[in-house]
């Protein structure tokens, strides 16, 4: 039910726009006489730049104002910008937002006028039904309150009307060029991640299998030219080119481990979520119900964000107990990750946020952190996907509710 003040609200707002109408009257006005007078040595041209200037201004105000009704965010994209010269005449003209400007200048002109002599109509037959009344409560007769509940009625819908109006004239669905331009970002970002990740694995080896595999070949060299002259210090080179190529063989393990874990591989992403929680400092209540395994690049997705999310717990959070869920639910994978620690997790501060927020958006997945002053901390990670029939995946399906403590 409509309030008093939100009445007024619109009422005022109403009357903005019955004003901007004629304002926008005049301006589609100066656009057809400046069109006339182009030919005439170019005259024109400064009174079509200059109407298509203001027509702009106005056309933003509306769709400030516009987003504030319907409590939507209302956006417009020009290609060009208002000038006072021939080029930027013609790249106005160019402009489709441009055109959309003066489209809307006639509809919300005509809207305007007839709105005004609906409500001038609507006011004038209750001045004459209250003039006409006899006696000081025969003006409460049956038609003056029906006018009267038509006038309450009418105004917020006319509002209303007219911010729907800018949204479909001014502000074009640009949910496309949305999704386009994050697709693009979150492939930028995915390619960025791939590269790292791939200097990482080359810097890994590099100091690591690299530098104990050339200790282990030198010290095999050494060891063939003292196996005469001095055994002892042979057999002592060997063994510790035996250490050597074993220490070497644990690091190759721990790197292939980093790229796709042997437990993620042979158990899926529950049994990961499970071996990754034995890991965190804190007890940790296991959640899960998925009806199958999902693919492989989404499992690993997940995996490491959630290890990653249960890092945080163990290095920031300060927390006593956490909790950890795995939901599939109308073709969206999500993960929860949350403790009740001190709060305050935030992607825009942490480096491991960002980098589980880039590791989601190369799958089209979102993050949502809800963690503040003083807890508790929930890591809502989701990824879109669609699991295959239980009975054709290399795993059945499996449904968990446990608690882990470490």
């Amino acid at each position: 039910m409509t309030s008093i003040r939100d009445w007024l609200l619109a009422a005022g707002r109403l009357l903005a726009s019955i004003v901007t109408a004629l304002i926008a009257l005049v301006l589609l006005l100066a656009l057809v006489t400046g069109f006339v007078l182009v030919p005439v040595l170019g005259l024109g041209v400064p009174v079509v730049a200059g109407a298509l200037s203001a027509g702009r201004v106005l056309a933003d105000l509306h769709r400030q104002e516009a987003g504030r009704v319907l409590r939507v965010e209302l956006v417009a994209s020009y290609c060009s910008e208002p000038g006072w010269g021939w080029r930027d005449l013609l790249a106005c003209l160019r402009d489709p937002q441009n055109g959309r400007d003066v489209v809307w200048l006639g509809a919300h002109a005509v809207a305007g006028i007839v709105v005004f002599w609906v409500l001038y109509a609507l006011l004038a037959a209750v001045s004459s039904l209250a003039i006409g009344a006899n006696g000081p409560f025969s003006v409460l007769t049956l038609p003056v309150l029906v006018l009267v509940a038509v006038i309450w009625w009418t105004v917020p819908w006319a509002v209303r009307g007219f911010a729907l109006l800018v949204r479909l004239l001014l502000a074009p669905d640009t949910t496309l060029a949305r999704r386009v331009e994050e697709l693009t970002e979150s492939r930028a970002a995915a390619v960025d991640a791939q590269a790292a990740e791939l200097r990482r694995i080359e810097r890994d080896l590099h100091d690591g299998a690299q530098a104990r595999l050339a200790a282990v070949g030198m010290a095999l060299g050494l060891a063939a030219q003292a196996v005469r002259s001095d055994p002892d210090r042979a057999a002592s080179l060997l063994e510790e080119a035996r250490a050597d190529a074993g220490k070497a063989l644990a690091e190759l393990r721990d790197l292939v481990r980093g790229i796709h874990p042997p437990v993620l591989a042979d158990r899926g992403l529950v049994g990961g979520l499970e071996a990754a929680s034995l890991l965190c400092p804190v007890p940790v209540a296991l959640d899960f119900d998925l009806p199958a395994r999902p693919q492989a690049p989404v499992e690993s997705a997940l995996y490491f964000a959630a290890t990653e999310a249960l890092a945080n717990v163990g290095r920031h959070s300060g927390a006593t107990r956490a909790w950890l869920r795995a939901r599939y639910t109308r073709g969206r994978l999500t993960v929860l990750v949350g403790d009740d620690g001190r709060g305050g997790a935030d992607p825009r501060r942490g480096t491991g946020l960002r980098g589980i927020e880039r590791r989601l958006a190369a799958f089209d997945g979102t993050l949502h952190v809800s963690s503040p002053p003083g807890g508790p901390t929930e890591i809502t990670m989701e990824l879109p996907c669609a699991l295959p029939p239980p009975d054709s995946g290399p795993s059945s399906p499996r449904t968990t509710s446990s608690s882990a403590t470490v």
